[in-house]
Parts: structure tokens; C-alpha cells; sequence
């Protein structure tokens, strides 16, 4: 069943055309990859569903609801969280703080629930928790990151280039925390330039081109699409 339904979906910078009627669906529970080089949309598409970024044409459906009715901070409440590129944590406060964050829409007892389940989920960052967020690694405040988005209780996490600028390792780590995520029940639309890792975990995915889906189908069957091999993958 469709979680996130895009139709037509366009968005403009100025006279810059981002986004030009891309149409794209996430099911429930299902791990979605967008790949496509830089500048091809794929961080406005992101903005663009979570409210940040205004559309100017076609139509998103979350859960059944038009989203063109809902702020930013209402598809929260849905059930939308994005975690940004280049992960943006609040560098100064503490780790446990930076969760905090991610829950203020949840106060109370829910908030310090779903702080003990982040903290099961990276133990690193029970370790870290009240160190300021920005003297973690770049693999630790990925997690952060994450995390304040999970804080959230979203149904459908919007990532944004996870791996950037992580060593191998970390990128591995990453990759792990996504597919668990999915396992755990959370829909996933993960926009990532490590085109090969992607595909290899997505159920379905998309590729764009300046504002365009040009591609589609499972992450297995674009992995071995002559086009993505050579184009993404360096095949």
C-alpha cells in the first residue's frame, strides 16, 4: 500500500526549473533509494516533501492526506521527519539536547520513552550524551542526526546523503542503522550519491535527471541496468 504518493511534482529556484513533474511512490515499510548526479534535484525533491521548499505544480499525497494543505511543521505531526545533508546538529549543545530537539512535539513521558529507545538503538550516544554534539565524529553526529529525526516518531524518514564525507567503515555502520530501520517498520526515501550501496538495499528506486525521473524499478534490477552501470556506478 502506498505510503507517498508524488504525482507532477515540480519546484522552481527563481527562473531555475529544480523539479519538473517528478512522479514517484514509497510503500508502507519499504526502503525507496533516489540516485542521480549532483544537481539533478534530488535534495530539492526532499525539501520539497518535508515543506521547507515551496512546490509550484502537481500534487503529494502522505497517508492519504494532500500535503499542499500542511506547514512544515504539520507533516511532522504526520509523520514526515528529514534528516538533512550534512547531518546539521546543533553543534554547542549536548547530544541529549540535540535529541530533545527531534521530540518537541512529543513531551513529557513519550519524550523520554523514545530518548531511551535512541539510546538502545546507538549506545555510543547514551556514552556521549552530554558532550556538545559537535566534538562527535562525522559518523557519530550522523547518528545524532538520525536519531532526532527518530525522535520524532515518524512513519516515513526522508534522508539525505547519509554517508557524505564518512570513511568505509562508517559507511557500512550507516547502511546497517537504514536496513534496520526498515526492518523495525519505518518507510525510507534515502536520496544518496553511493549509487552502488543504495541500490543494493533499496526495494525500489528512482533515478533523476536535471528534475526528471528518468528510471525506475527494484534496486537489483537498476544495479544491473547497462544505463545506471555506466552512468552511476563506474561500470
Amino acid at each position: 500500500m502506498a505510503l507517498l504518493e508524488v504525482a507532477g511534482l515540480s519546484s522552481r529556484y527563481g527562473r531555475i526549473q529544480a523539479l519538473d513533474g517528478v512522479s514517484l511512490q514509497v510503500d508502507e515499510g519499504a526502503l525507496v533509494a533516489l540516485i542521480g548526479a549532483n544537481g539533478a534535484g534530488k535534495t530539492t525533491l526532499l525539501r520539497t516533501l518535508s515543506g521547507v521548499q515551496p512546490a509550484t505544480a502537481g500534487a503529494v499525497r502522505f497517508a492519504g492526506h494532500d500535503l499542499a494543505r500542511f506547514s512544515a511543521s504539520a507533516r511532522v505531526r504526520a509523520g514526515l521527519a528529514q534528516v538533512p545533508e550534512g547531518r546539521q546538529v546543533f553543534g554547542p549543545l549536548s547530544v541529549e539536547d540535540n535529541l530533545r530537539l527531534g521530540a518537541i512535539l512529543h513531551p513529557g513521558a513519550e519524550s523520554r520513552e523514545r530518548l531511551r529507545h535512541m539510546y538502545a538503538m546507538f549506545p555510543i550516544l547514551h556514552d556521549k550524551r552530554r558532550e556538545p554534539a559537535g566534538n562527535l565524529s562525522g559518523g557519530q553526529q550522523q547518528m545524532v542526526a538520525i536519531a532526532r529525526a527518530l525522535m520524532s516518531r515518524p512513519r516515513l524518514l526522508l534522508l539525505d546523503e547519509p554517508s557524505m564525507g564518512l570513511a568505509p567503515k562508517l559507511v557500512q555502520e550507516v547502511f546497517a542503522t537504514v536496513q534496520r530501520l526498515r526492518r523495525d517498520g519505518v518507510s525510507v526515501l534515502l536520496v544518496e550519491q553511493n549509487a552502488a550501496a543504495a541500490l543494493a538495499i533499496a526495494d525500489h528506486a528512482y533515478v533523476l535527471e536535471t528534475g526528471n525521473v528518468v528510471l525506475e524499478g527494484s534496486g537489483r534490477e537498476l544495479l544491473d541496468h547497462a544505463q545506471v552501470r555506466e552512468a552511476y556506478l563506474g561500470l
